[in-house]
């Protein structure tokens, strides 16, 4: 079972793991470009982006796998999002490509700053593609100034962001179902302005079932990143507690249609894409059998 991932913060101790890791990633992402990965280009990383960018390394069994610089004044604001931010670069160690760094590095930038938006050279087909599978869109083009080739903007709005709770029963996920809608979801819902996590996931427990459930009282489980469901590829940031009384009797308010308890098999075939990821993950826990 592979460790767990870490993102955090840049260190100036990362410095000779993080050039290293960055001059191969663009030398297999970037072979058109003439000196690519070293020289002045190496020296403009250490000494300039390195200390002015907001940067943060992927992390896995203590080694650095990844890195992610920020540019600020971003693409604007959005629902659920900061003031944006642009991607000045991100980079994994190709060994470790395909294994969600660079997926999580990007989440995190989002989960901080809302919108992003970015360049990559149109050359480098892999990470285009990589791109629009997490939901970013063509912008404009140029050429850039510094090697002749032709750079594609691209941008993804903020992603929503809401809470959810995870309450099991004898192996089987509490859902919920709003009125006019065939769709089940896990119990939560959006921030309210001033909220924190827990503060929105008590009251929105309360509003849909009725039920008591202190804020101080929700542990943070996981995030997953996905689809939201309905919003034409809007990214969802959902964030997932337990926590709270086990044995309750939901008391369904206005907007809730009705709540069942789903089992695996059910969760996925009848609830919103983000289940299959909470399914999974409860599963790979042993708190869903599989």
């Amino acid at each position: 079972m592979s460790s767990e991932m870490i993102i955090r913060r840049y260190r100036a101790s990362d410095q000779d793991v993080v050039t290293d890791l960055w001059s191969r990633a663009v030398r297999q992402a970037h072979p058109f470009v003439d000196g690519e990965g070293e020289g002045e280009r190496a020296r403009v990383l250490r000494e300039v982006y390195l200390v002015q960018a907001e940067n943060w390394v992927a992390e896995r069994a203590g080694s650095v796998i990844g890195l992610l610089g920020l540019l600020h004044g971003g693409p604007g604001e959005g629902d659920g999002g900061g003031p944006g931010a642009e991607v000045g670069g991100l980079f994994v160690a190709p060994e470790a490509q395909g294994g969600g760094a660079g997926r999580e590095l990007l989440e995190h930038a989002a989960a901080l700053h809302g919108a992003l938006a970015l360049e990559v050279f149109e050359g480098n087909g892999r990470a285009r593609r990589f791109y629009a599978h997490l939901g970013f869109t063509e912008r404009g083009r140029r050429t850039d100034e510094e090697t002749g080739h032709p750079l594609i903007a691209l941008e993804r709005a903020a992603p929503l962001k809401s809470v959810s709770w995870l309450h099991l029963r004898d192996g089987r996920l509490l859902s919920v179902r709003t009125r006019g809608n065939d769709t089940f979801y896990l119990p939560g819902g959006k921030y309210e302005p001033g909220e924190t996590a827990r503060e929105a996931l008590s009251r929105e427990l309360h509003e849909e079932l009725g039920l008591v459930v202190p804020a101080e009282e929700l542990s943070e489980a996981f995030v997953i990143h996905d689809v939201a469901h309905g919003k034409s590829g809007r990214r969802l940031h959902m964030t997932c507690f337990t926590g709270g009384p086990q044995n309750i009797a939901p008391a369904p308010g206005r907007e809730i249609a009705e709540f069942a308890w789903f089992d695996r098999r059910e969760a996925r075939e009848r609830c919103a894409p983000a289940h299959a990821q909470v399914v999974n993950r409860l599963i790979a826990q042993g708190r869903m059998p599989a």
